[in-house]
């Protein structure tokens, strides 16, 4: 079973700086695009960044300049490094994955299984 994990939340004061990873386990054959998302209280979830498997990324408007996303497919891990955080930042953030994975099917080449996965979250909070 594939599964999303997120570390890397906390506590900051503006200014500062988190850097937040999202692994991914269980039977990967690849990971396609992977994106970070976040969801502030009362309001909607919106896309913070998204990395395809090539590398290519896309930023929202309001993180540009301030957020960088990686990847990296050894570790089938992504990461967001966050500086010059504001407290309009502060929010739960999510990992989103489209992956492919793969069952041993004894005989045969297996099974291929393509889905998109949520971690948990990991809550960032930005103090002024």
């Amino acid at each position: 079973q594939v599964r999303l994990v997120e570390s890397g939340g906390g506590l900051v004061q503006a200014g500062g700086s988190l850097r937040l990873s999202c692994a991914a386990s269980g039977s990967i054959f690849r990971i396609n695009a992977i994106a970070w998302y976040r969801q502030a209280p009362g309001k909607q979830r919106e896309l913070v960044a998204a990395i395809t498997s090539d590398g290519r990324t896309n930023y929202a408007d309001s993180v540009k300049g301030r957020f960088t996303i990686s990847r990296d497919n050894a570790k089938n891990t992504v990461y967001l490094q966050m500086t010059s955080l504001k407290p309009e930042d502060t929010a739960r953030y999510y990992c989103n994955a489209d992956i492919i994975s793969h069952t041993v099917v004894p005989g045969t080449l297996g099974k291929f299984y393509e889905d998109n996965y949520w971690g948990q979250g990991t809550q960032v909070t930005v103090s002024s």
